[in-house]
């Protein structure tokens, strides 16, 4: 697990660098050709490319972090730091997609602002589409491969740049044709498209900030994974919930009430296993072994509770001291009372075992006879 986490961070980290060099790259150039060109436009376009290392910063910083050892006050680990960062660049791919959607409504009430690039401007408008998109492709393998949400979050960030680019190159062609409404018109469709992968980041980081559950026919999978297991009577109350791609399991297992707790938890052991295999994104799983469906229990209202072990045992001696010798008692909480299991090499009915104790704890009665 911690090999599979560093490696992670190191894979994330690697993938981001390579953007933000190129993001580096990228800028220099665009400023550089826009001070010689005295195109203003292409000096704020590299200004905005450097302020990508910003957002590239964040993703190295969130994948080091999120990707660090559980420790005492972090039991479950850091993955809500990527959570966290997905949210923070869902929120700044919105405001992109505010700031491209406030231009292009600019240049519909106002067509005269067109773009007007010369051919060198034209050039690395290209080398940036085509750059750009590649190092989207490049990482979305990999958040598909690390199921990543942050490097999701971050891969379409860097096509925000490649987007915002074809849209000004559709206006040079609308430019061309005096169909200046065309650049404004394509700037609109970026915005909307970029403003909805935005939303779809943002609702599904703050799904999981609220512990939202996996989907119903997933659940059911679960349950009927489960089920498959040998010595298992049913599955109930499973509870589910995300972090950073993982999924975290909770349910309760019923088994035949006699077995010992050995098998009961060897039963859970072998569930969870089966659960794993299908589902390779599980990274916990908790499970409650019960004798009885307690499924329908009301958890609000007051319970009793009956006598443990120590308590039980001296209550039957006093009560069944003259008429029968206790050598071991198997205690079993079913249905609110205590069956008991008596060994013992006394003569003894289970009619005069239950005439001698009223007590109202105590369920069936069973007596087993010691040979020795």
């Amino acid at each position: 697990m911690a090999t599979n986490a560093r490696t992670n961070a190191q894979v994330m980290t690697r993938v981001t660098c390579i953007g933000a060099i190129l993001d580096g790259l990228l800028g220099v150039f665009k400023i550089a050709i826009g001070w010689v060109s005295q195109s203003h436009a292409l000096i704020a376009d590299g200004v905005h490319s450097l302020s990508d290392l910003g957002t590239d910063a964040l993703v190295i910083l969130a994948a080091r972090w999120s990707n660090e050892e559980p420790d005492a006050n972090h039991p479950y680990g850091h993955d809500r730091i990527e959570t966290i960062a997905t949210l923070v660049l869902g929120s700044i791919l919105l405001a992109v997609a505010g700031g491209i959607l406030y231009d292009s409504l600019q240049r519909i009430v106002d067509p005269s602002i067109a773009v007007d690039l010369g051919v060198a401007a034209f050039a690395i408008t290209i080398t940036s589409i085509v750059s750009k998109e590649g190092i989207y492709r490049y990482t979305v393998h990999y958040a598909k491969k690390l199921n990543s949400k942050l490097l999701m979050a971050n891969a379409w960030h860097s096509r925000t740049d490649a987007l915002s680019s074809i849209a000004v190159l559709v206006g040079l062609v609308g430019v061309s044709f005096d169909a200046l409404w065309l650049d404004a018109v394509a700037a609109l469709v970026v915005a909307l498209l970029i403003a909805k992968i935005a939303l779809g980041l943002l609702w599904d980081s703050m799904q999981e900030l609220i512990d939202t559950a996996l989907p119903e026919d997933q659940m059911m999978a679960i349950r009927a994974i489960a089920m498959n297991v040998p010595g298992l009577r049913d599955v109930h109350q499973i509870r589910t919930r995300t972090m950073a791609g993982k999924i975290l399991v909770d349910l309760h297992l019923q088994v035949d009430p006699r077995v010992s707790v050995s098998e009961g938890h060897e039963i859970g052991c072998w569930v969870a296993s089966s659960i794993r295999n299908k589902f390779p994104d599980v990274s916990d799983i908790i499970f409650h072994i019960d004798p009885e469906d307690d499924a329908s229990i009301d958890r609000q209202a007051p319970t009793t509770l009956r006598p443990l072990r120590a308590e039980v045992k001296h209550a039957l001696e006093q009560d069944w001291g003259e008429i029968c010798d206790i050598q071991e008692l198997r205690l079993h909480y079913l249905r609110g009372k205590i069956d008991i299991e008596v060994l013992t090499s006394t003569r003894v009915t289970v009619a005069e075992l239950r005439s001698a104790s009223q007590r109202p704890w105590v369920g069936q009665i069973s007596i087993l006879k010691s040979i020795l």
